[in-house]
């Protein structure tokens, strides 16, 4: 993949040898992520950072990677507070935007926008979430962060048992995973759901022509041997309404109990977060928060390693960053981590 001026807009552009690329990038953001050291690669240039759906951890994962290569963030958030609400086309809003910026991150509530947008962008565009769609930068995340934690375990991807729970049919990070997943071999894949609430036949298809092993089932048991399970909140700004999305809200909650009766001591805990603490949701108990299994905040902060490799490698600058590297001057207890 020449990722160079690229629009990263789907996880089906990539390829084994493509991720494994991004990775190896990503790899070598460690010391600026933890601020031992900093970069000036980007110095001079511009992040368009268009979030027109609710976000917090992308919207400033972003952010944080675009600043931490030695580049400016310019945001826009909300749909009430841009041109769009005026009736203006997405391809006028990219043609206008992409000449103010050098690259665009961008989330919508619309599957397949996000690509409609770059259709008039003027400059490399990467999807931060388009709907119940996709979200190929939390995808590649997601993947990286399970194949540092399964070789901390003395594992790999190939031949894993993966568990995912929750809201498959709205969870557009599970969709882009599978389908991320769907590029290696002989996994097994545990889904469970409510009945109305199941992966979509297309993921599974995908799954299943890939030749990957699938239970669909609404019971925790059966995943015991899991290598990990990654657990979803339910979407519920997909739903019709509020009271729709509470008929399924705290039907699959993971806690300590749950955690010590069903799965294997090291079986590690995923999801993309936020996660809904709330009493009637509590999908991931904070009792979990101990857990040395549970690597929801290493997930997090993996964000920040690959949304700085996607950076790196749309902008061609990914063989220069050491280059431009320089002393770190303010206290950090990062350096210690």
């Amino acid at each position: 993949m020449n990722f160079t001026g690229a629009n990263i807009l789907s996880v089906e552009q990539f390829n084994r040898d493509s991720i494994e690329q991004v990775f190896q990038v990503a790899d070598r953001m460690l010391p600026y992520a933890r601020r031992q050291k900093r970069t000036r690669v980007l110095d001079g240039a511009i992040l368009g950072n268009l979030f027109f759906e609710p976000s917090t951890r992308t919207r400033v994962s972003f952010g944080t990677a675009f600043n931490l290569l030695g580049g400016e963030v310019r945001e826009t958030t909300g749909m009430e507070s841009s041109a769009l609400a005026k009736g203006e086309s997405l391809y006028d809003t990219a043609r206008v935007l992409s000449s103010y910026s050098d690259v665009i991150a961008m989330r919508h509530p619309k599957s397949g926008s996000v690509a409609e947008f770059a259709e008039g962008s003027r400059v490399p565009v990467i999807n931060g979430g388009d709907g119940a769609n996709e979200h190929p930068t939390q995808a590649l995340l997601d993947l990286y962060t399970i194949k540092k934690e399964l070789a901390y375990h003395g594992h790999g991807i190939d031949g894993m048992h993966i568990c995912m729970m929750g809201d498959l049919k709205f969870g557009r990070t599970v969709h882009s995973l599978s389908r991320l997943l769907a590029l290696y071999d002989n996994i097994r894949f545990t889904l469970i759901s409510p009945r109305e609430l199941m992966m979509p036949d297309s993921v599974m298809n995908a799954l299943e022509k890939a030749g990957h092993q699938i239970m669909v089932t609404d019971q925790v048991s059966g995943s015991s041997d899991a290598d990990i399970v990654y657990q979803t909140r339910i979407q519920q700004e997909r739903f019709t309404s509020p009271a729709e999305a509470d008929q399924y809200r705290g039907k699959f909650r993971l806690n300590s109990d749950i955690y010590t009766k069903h799965y294997k001591p090291n079986t590690v805990i995923m999801h993309p977060l936020p996660r809904d603490s709330r009493a009637e949701a509590n999908e991931l108990d904070n009792d979990l928060n101990q857990n040395p299994n549970l690597a929801i905040f290493r997930q997090a902060d993996n964000g920040v390693l690959i949304r700085m490799a996607l950076f790196a490698l749309t902008l061609g600058v990914a063989d220069q960053v050491e280059k431009y590297e320089c002393e770190v001057n303010w206290y950090s207890d990062k350096r210690n981590v």
